[in-house]
């Protein structure tokens, strides 16, 4: 059978444990003429990347800063890209450069399987890309209005801008500086590690409430906000859960096949045990 090449695109983009999951993927469905790998790319070098790839090329997976670098780079695009404003996937073919967003769906199912669907508020972390997709996540959970915690509002046209498309009620409350005694069905954390402690603190001081967390980040964890969450009896979504169901997506529009779901968490998980094991002593 044909060679076929799939790669995850990013800067940086060595921490990223996409090609442990579609690897174990490739693996459990027998396609061993099938390579994933990973590529460090940033924004200015993507046009020339993509211009540069051959007829084996099946798909890209793409993180930070490539998502909305992306658009005006496709060919034809999912309805639901136009609303979030970011790719996460982009499927190459006889149809040209197609994309995809996995991340909405991803975050869905990453909370429905800790049974959260519901949510009529919700506090938002972050403006980025990320941010945009759990609006239309937040969308599909009957969320009227959300907030979205930023350090400079100034800088979130872009999230304000999707939002309008998707049809949500944002606003937008300086980063870190909400009065005490709040309650949030919901918290999603888009930002970086230990960018969120501060609200960890708040979780665990009884000055912040919530009944669910999901927070985007998967090494190391639990994260402090998490474990705030747990500690307070509110269930912690993590980014490993987003990760993965967000790669099954994106393994089923590359290959045409179902996702081995269960092989695919496997491995991630032994992945993320081995990081946190770390290197053997060099005697």
């Amino acid at each position: 059978m044909a060679v076929r090449r799939a790669a995850v695109l990013g800067s940086p983009i060595g921490h990223s444990l996409s090609p442990v999951l579609h690897q174990a993927a490739y693996r459990a469905l027998g396609l061993t003429e099938w390579s994933y790998q990973a590529i460090e790319c940033d924004e200015a070098g993507l046009p020339g990347l993509l211009a540069s790839l051959g007829p084996e090329w099946a798909g890209l997976s793409l993180t930070m800063p490539l998502k909305r670098a992306v658009l005006p780079l496709l060919d034809l695009a999912d309805p639901l890209v136009a609303e979030v404003g970011g790719a996460n996937t982009v499927i190459l073919g006889d149809g040209g450069r197609l994309g995809y967003n996995t991340d909405v769906p991803g975050m869905t199912t990453a909370l429905a399987e800790a049974g959260v669907t519901h949510a009529d508020r919700a506090l938002v972390l972050g403006a980025g890309a990320t941010a945009c997709a759990a609006l239309a996540a937040l969308r599909g959970m009957a969320a009227g209005q959300v907030t979205v915690a930023v350090r400079n509002a100034a800088t979130a046209g872009s999230l304000l801008s999707a939002a309008g498309r998707i049809g949500i009620s944002v606003r937008f409350v300086p980063f870190g500086n909400q009065q005490g005694g709040q309650s949030w069905p919901l918290l999603i954390s888009t930002v970086p590690a230990r960018a969120a402690d501060l609200y960890a603190e708040r979780i665990r001081a009884a000055t912040l409430t919530t009944e669910a967390v999901l927070d985007v980040v998967y090494d190391p964890w639990p994260t402090r906000l998490a474990a705030a969450a747990q500690q307070a009896g509110a269930t912690a979504v993590g980014g490993f859960e987003l990760l993965l169901h967000q790669a099954a997506r994106q393994v089923e529009l590359m290959t045409g096949r179902a996702a081995p779901v269960a092989a695919m968490r496997a491995a991630g998980l032994a992945g993320l045990a081995d990081r946190a094991a770390g290197p053997a002593p060099d005697f």
